[in-house]
């Protein structure tokens, strides 16, 4: 059960670092609420859950040529870059959204193509996952590796349900100033890390 618990809590540390999906999930938040925040994440939970699927499957060495990482980069920096654009159009729009509108295919849509295109989450798999492969095969069973799996989703599942609640939670605490500040930032977040996608994806090419 320790053991279980330990993999839960690596689940919720891997999900806690501030990225892309962070800054968009505080984002949606505040501008719509609980729900479109929390399907945003599970739309990156999702993405995550494939390259869990598709480093256990073995198939990684596809994700490692350098044409397929160039690809993922530039998807990226594009994926990013509308996000962040769109967010930053629509700060002013706060106060006319009410909690819980827009589209909820487009939320989780939005965080499953934020988190599949990018080439780190492949990496951080890799790393990760890659290694809790190795360790549980050497010391356990297919069964136990099943089950230590799902701590991990279970640890993301949880920082899913805390930022969604968080990030909603602000519209009731903050002037809309603020919040339309807090959204502004969230954009420009989002169009850097869209931009360092693009220089890497320039590295690649040249």
């Amino acid at each position: 059960m320790n053991v279980f618990l330990g993999y839960i809590f690596l689940g919720l540390s891997l999900a806690a670092p501030i990225g892309p999906v962070n800054a968009a999930q505080i984002d949606k938040g505040i501008k719509s609420g609980f729900f479109q925040a929390w399907l945003l994440g599970l739309g990156a939970l999702s993405a995550d859950i494939v390259y869990m699927l598709t480093v256990y499957l073995g198939v990684v060495k596809f994700l490692e040529t350098t044409y397929m990482q160039s690809f993922l980069w530039l998807f990226g920096f594009f994926v990013l870059m509308y996000t962040g654009i769109e967010t930053i159009l629509n700060s002013g729009k706060i106060v006319m959204e009410n909690r819980g509108s827009g589209s909820g295919f487009k939320s989780f849509s939005t965080g499953f193509l934020m988190s599949i295109s990018n080439p780190l989450t492949i990496l951080f798999w890799l790393g990760i996952y890659g290694s809790v492969l190795a360790k549980t095969a050497s010391t356990y069973g297919t069964g136990e590796l099943i089950i230590y799996s799902f701590g991990i989703i279970t640890g993301l599942i949880l920082w899913d349900i805390v930022m969604a609640a968080v990030s909603s939670s602000f519209r009731k605490l903050l002037t809309t100033r603020l919040l339309t500040f807090i959204s502004i930032i969230s954009g420009v977040s989002l169009i850097g890390f869209g931009l360092f996608f693009g220089y890497q994806a320039l590295k690649l090419f040249f």
